[in-house]
């Protein structure tokens, strides 16, 4: 069987104010010609959404419009399962999922886990569970046993959903097992793109948490990779299809084709997804970035390293660079925090308190002259206040 596992479409997202939509409509467009048109001729069986098809819960529109066309644009060629994420509305994603075709299955009632979606034929049958968002605040009141809540914490939630997944696998012997988790599992490299999901200071769950399963399609974090782990499941994230952040710049987007032969491991193929707009960091003066040559369809973000700050600067790097989205002052030589900054206020010289303020706004050391003008009002202040 073969499995094209996506996630993290956030759909509805902005970058530093820009309307993605047209972008993500973009990206989507690849993910459906991938499995309308398979490269190698080999068709996809099921197309895995695992979970944050939406960037919020409730979702713009016109989100909701492209969701709604590129599940159509799949279904006509391949069954497509779709779980919810942390930044989704379980509820309104899941609406009308009773109501669906066998070719889409929505899973976000936390009463379904442990109940798989069965695909394959019989001499090599796969069953696929579909975890919704685990928010341990919820879920361990569904998934406790004997009407007794679980400890609060992601281990705890998803141990006990696997529970379920290995119980219900028990009574299907030959099955494959495929499971669909949206969590942040030990070991993966997270960036400043994802919302944290910590309870009680903890976010993750141990990847042998998944034992027993033979792949599992992640979602959650925003970069591909596969955790590592001591048992027999291979664990993978394809990642967001995206960049949603410039912390995800070296990040090469992708989705996974997922091989799993009816017996032995399976196998991963991340398949590159062209990005509709490509993202740069540029670092230094105003003079020597208006001259630098290109990224004039690049997403910017620029530092400027001038010591003053320039006139007009975010104007003036618009009209060069017209995709420019952040800006952010670093003045060569910033002067470093003073140790007396560690020392309460109440203990520190006035005198040094100015030099902190003044270095920390402007950027640069404090000038003798304007420590001394500070001295003196100072002195003068505390005079006043010893005669009266």
């Amino acid at each position: 069987m073969r499995l094209l596992h996506t996630s993290d479409w956030h759909l509805g997202r902005t970058l530093h104010g820009v309307d993605l939509l047209d972008a993500q409509a973009a990206v989507l467009g690849e993910i459906v010609r991938l499995v309308a048109e398979p490269p190698d001729g080999i068709a996809v069986d099921a197309v895995i959404v695992a979970g944050d098809v939406y960037d919020r819960a409730v979702p713009p529109v016109e989100a909701v419009a492209l969701f709604a066309r590129t599940l159509a644009e799949l279904a006509a060629h391949s069954t497509v399962i779709v779980s919810s994420g942390n930044h989704d509305s379980a509820i309104r994603l899941g609406f009308g999922s009773r109501l669906f075709t066998d070719r889409i299955r929505l899973r976000t009632d936390l009463a379904e886990v442990g109940t798989p979606v069965l695909l394959g034929p019989a001499e090599a049958p796969v069953a696929i569970y579909p975890l919704p968002y685990l928010d341990p605040d919820s879920a361990r009141l569904a998934l406790g046993a004997d009407g007794e809540p679980l400890a609060r914490s992601h281990q705890a939630v998803m141990s006990a959903a696997m529970d379920r997944v290995r119980a219900d696998l028990a009574g299907r012997p030959g099955h494959r097992c495929v499971v669909v988790a949206h969590a942040f599992v030990v070991g993966g490299l997270a960036s400043d793109s994802e919302r944290s999901i910590a309870v009680g200071g903890v976010d993750s769950v141990a990847a042998d948490t998944f034992a027993g399963a033979d792949y599992v399609a992640l979602g959650h974090l925003h970069g591909a990779q596969q955790p590592r782990t001591a048992t027999d499941a291979v664990l993978a994230y394809s990642g967001s299809p995206l960049r949603y952040s410039f912390s995800e710049l070296g990040h090469t987007k992708s989705v996974n084709l997922v091989d799993l032969p009816p017996a032995g491991r399976a196998t991963v193929t991340a398949v590159p997804l062209a990005q509709p707009r490509e993202m740069a960091v540029l670092t230094g003066t105003l003079a020597e970035l208006l001259a630098v040559d290109g990224y004039t369809e690049h997403w910017l973000s620029v530092t400027l390293t001038d010591r003053a700050r320039p006139d007009r600067p975010i104007d003036r790097l618009r009209a060069r660079f017209p995709q420019l989205l952040h800006v952010e002052f670093a003045p060569a030589g910033l002067a470093p925090a003073y140790p007396s900054a560690q020392l309460p206020v109440t203990e520190r010289n006035p005198r040094e308190l100015a030099a902190d303020f003044i270095a920390h706004v402007t950027g640069l050391p404090a000038a003798a002259d304007e420590l001394e003008l500070f001295a003196q009002a100072y002195d003068t202040a505390l005079a006043e206040a010893s005669a009266g």
